[in-house]
């Protein structure tokens, strides 16, 4: 599923593999392995991907409560 949203998220900004692999400090056949699903990228890289097209990463309590985004999680927090 994951390699489905990378794919997205690429393809809406217009941006080719290469591309996102500079951005991601990844290659370019390393992006095709995410997108195609062959490996799974960290959070981190997902993360930076999804910053870098313009999407944000939300994390919500199944009742819809509470929301949050991995920056505003500190250490402390854990």
């Amino acid at each position: 599923m994951i390699g489905n949203v990378l794919r997205y998220m690429r393809r809406k900004k217009k941006y080719k593999q290469g591309q996102i692999g500079k951005i991601a400090g990844v290659a370019r056949n390393t992006v095709s392995q995410y997108e195609t699903e062959t490996i799974q990228p960290t959070f981190e890289i997902i993360e930076k991907i999804a910053n870098e097209c313009g999407f944000k990463i939300y994390f919500e309590s199944d009742d819809g409560k509470e929301r949050f985004q991995s920056k505003d999680i500190s250490r402390k927090d854990i």
